[in-house]
């Protein structure tokens, strides 16, 4: 595979997916592409890689089992990359518009795939058909619909409140865990910027503009955040501090009142 990314040794793994895509599906694959950090791209090295195959018809059985193999030995990899593949295969007729059903999901340090709607989602879809790295098939543009700004913003609003009630759920490290506070602002801030903007940016340009943009309490909160991105998987299992996480679950109940402010 030619150069993609500024990682080469993503860029191994990702030649290795693919080639191993093709031998699983065959002519089944129609397309490989990759969405999220990289797509919009604002991608380290701490980001998932986050990816859509599309294929011709539904994965058969067959292709199912050659695909789990593919996952399995791909997740023994040495590149730590190879751990932070996430994403769905999606057959061509489904990936035009969003319909709730579940595809074949690959969950970010998982080696199975599973039935999730994870990525059926209008957000997906826009970044799939606006911004998507190509590796293999036709432009995305020929298979998905265009999604209006109201789509968005109907998505993200709906987004908003799942995240609001999982802010106050405890986690393993306790109350909440230093990865998940500082990604619930994150979060917050990319759904309220898709909101108020009707577009989808990366994590780093939605929490520039709601530093700035924001009312001033919430300014070092968000830097905060900005500041707090280095090795963000190892704080899984550490507890946040008692400031932090009050003032995300401060910030959670602002975005969730501003977001419905917006509707009436």
């Amino acid at each position: 595979m030619t150069t993609v990314t500024t990682f080469p040794d993503l860029d191994a793994v990702l030649g290795e997916f693919l080639a191993g895509i093709k031998g699983a599906l065959g002519d089944g694959l129609c397309g490989l592409y990759l969405v999220g950090s990289f797509a919009l791209g604002d991608a380290d090295e701490h980001s998932d890689v986050d990816f859509i195959a599309v294929t011709h018809d539904e994965v058969t059985d067959e292709q199912l089992a050659r695909l789990q193999a593919l996952h399995a030995r791909l997740y023994g990899l040495a590149s730590p990359w190879a751990q932070d593949l996430e994403g769905s295969y999606v057959p061509r007729e489904r990936i035009r518009c969003k319909d709730g059903e579940t595809y074949w999901f690959l969950d970010n340090g998982s080696s199975e795939l599973v039935r999730d709607t994870h990525c059926n989602t209008d957000l997906v879809r826009w970044v799939l058909r606006e911004r998507a790295i190509n590796l293999h098939g036709p432009a995305p543009k020929t298979l998905v619909a265009a999604v209006t700004p109201e789509q968005l913003r109907t998505e993200a609003r709906a987004h908003v409140d799942d995240y609001v009630a999982w802010a106050a759920e405890p986690t393993k490290a306790g109350p909440m865990s230093r990865w998940k506070q500082p990604y619930l602002v994150t979060t917050f801030c990319r759904l309220l910027h898709t909101i108020e903007t009707g577009r989808i940016v990366s994590k780093r340009v939605a929490l520039e503009w709601a530093r700035e943009e924001l009312p001033g309490e919430w300014r070092g909160l968000v830097q905060r955040t900005l500041d707090d991105r280095p090795d963000p998987w190892r704080r899984v299992h550490e507890p946040a501090d008692e400031g932090a996480i009050a003032a995300t679950l401060a910030f959670a109940g602002y975005v969730s009142a501003r977001t419905r402010s917006r509707t009436r």
